[in-house]
């Protein structure tokens, strides 16, 4: 992939305010894309994320919503459409990851979940199908997780909703094809991110896996299997969950 290969390019990546939508952002800049930065409440960071974009002479819009709600969810692709003129990728990065015990877990905080990672997948990509129709390499990218796959302690809802969003995936991918849209899935491993406070600690299950290449992955490792599926290289692959975990599957 040619530093040029997204010149011209708008993406969307949402829940870009720091870790790994920041990379995100980033890769895709740096390969001509401008992006717009969604971030649920932190502005803050988000004008950080643009500032890291438009180093890279690229232009940045900062949105912010609740993209589990229907209507923001419509209004923070309608204005993502409208800062440039134009959509052609649509990240959803956009999740929240607490830990709690399965008896633990309460209806509202398994909706929670469930509407940050798997609904706004849903409500984003379709209010963008109109947008991404009128492209000529349009691309969608979900954000996965390996527990989605592999199942943990302490997370039920975390991975329901990420099993969840592998399914729609390869759903989007049987109905938008035609359409001229790929639709895969990125599924991050043991990743180091910075936490921020209400996180808490590194997920538990770190505690009990490890990978066969010597090392946990960064952020950009993941933000570069992203940028290379809604690249011209990635353009005869859709339905498929793309793993970037050094291997932890088969240690």
């Amino acid at each position: 992939m040619t530093s040029e290969d997204l010149k011209g390019r708008v993406a969307l990546v949402t829940g870009a305010s720091r870790n790994i939508g920041r990379a995100i952002a980033v890769a895709l800049a740096s390969r001509g894309a401008d992006i717009v930065v969604h971030v649920a409440r932190d502005t803050n960071a988000g004008a950080e994320t643009v500032a890291a974009v438009e180093a890279l002479g690229r232009k940045a819009e900062l949105l912010s919503g609740d993209l589990s709600d229907p209507e923001t969810a419509r209004g923070v692709v309608a204005d993502a459409a409208a800062a440039f003129g134009r959509l052609d990728i649509v990240v959803n990065n956009a999740a929240i990851r607490p830990e709690a015990a399965f008896g633990d877990i309460t209806f509202a905080d398994w909706r929670q979940v469930m509407g940050v990672a798997l609904d706004a997948v849903f409500l984003v990509s379709q209010a963008a199908l109109p947008h991404l129709e009128a492209s000529d390499q349009a691309a969608i990218i979900n954000l996965g997780g390996l527990t989605g796959h592999t199942g943990a302690a302490h997370r039920a809802h975390v991975i329901t909703a990420k099993a969840g969003v592998v399914g729609l995936t390869k759903a989007m991918a049987h109905e938008l094809s035609p359409k001229g849209i790929t639709a895969n899935c990125v599924a991050p491993g043991l990743i180091d991110t910075k936490r921020v406070s209400n996180e808490g600690a590194a997920p538990k299950h770190h505690d009990t896996r490890k990978t066969l290449v010597g090392r946990r992955g960064t952020p950009e490792d993941v933000a570069e299997a992203v940028a290379y599926l809604a690249g011209s290289a990635g353009r005869y692959i859709t339905g498929e969950t793309l793993h970037v975990n050094g291997g932890t599957y088969l240690s």
